[in-house]
């Protein structure tokens, strides 16, 4: 169903109040589409391959805990027996609490479309609540079938809890940074997973730079890789802890009893405590189990875990602990130097789960622009960034040259792996109460079951933070660095354009009268602005008095969705008279979408301005009144309705608000007796135009600190992120604009 655009602040009226008028067939229909998008379909065959593939890149990190959670949980040996029964008791109810319940069953529905982590978290509230920090959201957005959004009741606790988010900026900045946090602690956990493995450093750097080069070859194949391996490997754990259950000491099975926490607290008291930061490792790589969903769906996930990563780890660490139990004095080797590649099939969960995070971040306006490659064309989630996968390695291998100690690097892991699942609960509070609309006692009780474990964990860790655990917080804050100055360079500029645009009494002055020339051909301006008229193109003609004889202002946008159909990417509108031929084009994507499709990305935008001119002029002579929506007029049109404008339905529009340009306009050319000269005219003129030549102006809006902005500020901006707008990509580069039909216009704006 098409949508229709405001694009002048004056037009009042949105989408939404003319579909409260549509009839129930219609409202059915949008729903029909939106569920399409929404709940993509698997059959039971398919989800079995999925659920095996999962396991070679989901499950990898939290299959090889076992190697070193005992080793790290006491470090100077075990005391007494008793104290591996503590131990056991809590790693039992850890694996129970936050992976199985927490994540599996809970967390993991709160996926967008699909997309886990921490920024599709932020996704769903920035679709339920203006949380967004950058003010690029319009009504008709909310039209889009992948699009959803809730009203809440005047007096509702969601409702309260959305006005207070949206009431003060400093809110929406303090949720932007909490998903920054977890986001860059995620990060971090993908470069010290790899390195965890506790083997000869010549050693460990061949596997690292083996297993990065690999990532190249995508998901789906490394998937099929790995998975009987990480198979192999929890079949083999699980038996092995079955029969040293039987063979050592079967009264182990008593750790079952949560009692023996409190006795384990009890007896060590502050050891027993600090001890956490070793068990803690046990539940290593559930962060990761939720970013990588993009590459598998839930019900794959969910039966993998339940059915085989669950039990077999349950028996594995019941069966370390029975023999521990008659050899206290094994703890150091009793299972961590088996199997030394294991950082292989560990460290792949974290690496593909630091591709999709990345992906989320740069498509929200939180990370450069940088080189996406999809790995798959039957799963669009399957990702690899070979920037990030380099930077990655050598991060890696710059940790493991640093660090001799494996204890300190796994209590760095430690540090990582907990402050990720504490965002975590945190984000999940208002997306229980906003998507979910979840009775307020059901939020209680998760976050206190969630906090009852994490919060402890996290204390824990804090202890030793200058035993290692100091490195994921200052990887994370690079990394919270770059996207936060990134970010906030990206809304200066935007702000800057929204107010220095010009006005349209200014586009309407033009004329030979000021000297300006029209030149034959087609010139695509590229802007951040889905409404007005950029201030880069006065720069331009100011200094160059010169424009194409069509112009169209085209925006790029990201939409907090996971995709856009592509019959509703492209919204177009005409701007000022129809003879200054002028349009805009604003551009919309999900961050899950194929920049491949872009391919012809010129095509695809002169073919939605040709549509838009046979759909205007299809809607001419219908009523005596401007007023009227082009989208309501379509799908009359298409059901063939004579009297279309006997209805009472309220539009809100004008004849030059933005229309959608979809695939349906084939439909409305079979009016053929409506086709008027005037369609025809510029159609031809447009097509001449097009044969003249086409020309891509870019607008580079250089941003500076004034001069008396201080000394962070400047740093931050002038060569921060000014060294970030060198190196990330461009859209000439994104959407393979030709080099010789390529314009770039800059100016400088101070903030």
């Amino acid at each position: 169903m098409a949508s229709g655009y405001v694009d002048e602040e004056t037009n009042k009226g949105s989408m939404w109040e003319l579909d409260q008028n549509l009839d129930q067939p219609m409202d059915e229909e949008a729903g029909r589409l939106r569920n399409m998008y929404r709940e993509k379909k698997f059959s039971a065959i398919l989800v079995i391959r999925l659920a095996f593939q999962s396991l070679g890149v989901v499950f990898g990190d939290l299959g090889t805990s076992p190697l070193y959670v005992f080793y790290n949980t006491f470090p100077h040996g075990v005391e007494d027996a008793e104290d591996v029964i503590g131990a056991l008791s809590l790693i039992i109810y850890s694996l129970t609490l936050i992976p199985l319940l927490k994540y599996v069953f809970v967390v993991l529905r709160a996926n967008d479309n699909g997309q886990g982590g921490t920024f599709a978290l932020y996704s769903l509230l920035c679709r339920h609540a203006k949380v967004n920090t950058i003010p690029n959201e319009h009504s008709t957005d909310e039209q889009l079938t992948t699009y959803s959004r809730h009203t809440y009741a005047e007096n509702s606790l969601a409702a309260k809890v959305k006005r207070w988010l949206e009431l003060h900026a400093y809110k929406k900045n303090a949720l932007l940074i909490l998903v920054l946090v977890g986001t860059c602690m995620a990060i971090g956990d993908g470069i010290l997973t790899p390195v965890i493995s506790d083997i000869a450093m010549l050693f460990a750097v061949v596997i690292l730079v083996g297993l990065f080069s690999m990532q190249h070859y995508g998901t789906d194949k490394v998937g099929w890789l790995f998975a009987p391996i990480v198979l192999l490997w929890f079949l083999l754990i699980g038996t092995i802890g079955a029969v040293n259950i039987w063979k050592h000491d079967s009264s182990v099975l008593k750790a079952f009893n949560p009692v023996y926490i409190y006795r384990y607290f009890r007896r060590g008291k502050r050891d027993s405590w600090i001890s956490l930061g070793g068990i803690l490792l046990s539940i290593t790589g559930t962060e990761a189990l939720f970013a990588d969903l993009c590459h598998f769906p839930v019900l794959a996930v969910q039966i993998a875990f339940t059915l085989i990563v669950f039990p077999c780890l349950l028996l594995a660490y019941t069966g370390q602990a029975a023999y521990l139990v008659r050899n206290t004095e094994h703890v150091s080797d009793a299972f961590y130097r088996s199997i030394p590649a294991a950082a292989i099939v560990a460290s792949q969960a974290t690496i593909s789960a630091t591709f999709s995070i990345i992906k989320q971040a740069l498509a929200l306006g939180c990370f450069p622009r940088v080189k996406v490659v999809h790995t798959s064309r039957k799963f669009l989630g399957q990702i690899y960034i070979p920037d990030i996968n380099w930077v990655l390695m050598i991060l890696c291998i710059a940790v493991t040259v640093g660090f001799k100690n494996q204890s300190q690097i796994g209590n760095a892991y430690g540090t990582a792996v907990v402050i990720v699942m504490v965002v975590t609960t945190f984000l999940m509070i208002p997306i229980m109460l906003l998507v979910w609309r979840s009775h307020w006692i059901l939020v209680c009780i998760f976050t206190a079951l969630s906090l009852l474990v994490e919060l402890p964990y996290l204390s824990a860790v804090l202890f030793k933070i200058d035993q290692g655990g100091w490195v994921p917080l200052v990887i994370a804050a690079a990394f919270l660095i770059i996207m936060y100055i990134w970010h906030y360079g990206t809304v200066k500029r935007y702000e800057f354009e929204m107010h220095s645009k010009v006005s349209m009494a200014w586009i309407l002055g033009l004329g030979p009268s000021l000297g300006l020339v029209r030149v034959p051909g087609i010139g695509f301006v590229y802007t951040e602005l889905a409404s007005g008229v950029p201030h880069i193109f006065s720069h331009f003609i100011t200094n160059l008095p010169a424009i194409h004889s069509v112009v169209v202002f085209v925006c790029v946008k990201y939409l907090p969705v996971y995709t856009v159909p592509a019959e509703e990417r492209f919204l177009v509108k005409r701007i000022g008279p129809k003879n200054f031929h002028m349009f805009r084009c604003v551009a919309r994507y999900g961050y899950k979408d194929l920049h491949k499709k872009d391919d012809d990305f010129e095509k695809m935008l002169f073919d939605s301005l040709s549509l838009f001119v046979q759909l205007e002029t299809m809607m001419e002579g219908y009523s005596d009144s401007d007023d009227y929506s082009l989208s309501t007029q379509q799908q009359m049109l298409e059901n063939g309705d004579d009297n279309m404008f006997s209805s009472n339905v309220d539009c809100s529009y004008s004849s030059n608000d933005i229309q959608p340009a979809q695939s349906q306009g084939s439909n409305i050319m079979r009016s053929s007796g409506q086709t008027s000269q005037t369609m025809s005219d510029e159609l031809e003129f447009l097509n001449s135009c097009k044969e003249a030549g086409v020309v891509h102006i870019l607008g580079n809006t250089v941003v500076r600190a004034r001069r008396e902005s201080g000394i962070v500020k400047r740093i931050a901006v002038d060569y921060i992120y000014a060294f970030l707008r060198r190196i990330c990509r461009e859209n000439s580069v994104i959407f393979n604009v030709p080099h010789e039909s390529l314009l770039n216009v800059g100016q400088i704006y101070y903030i």
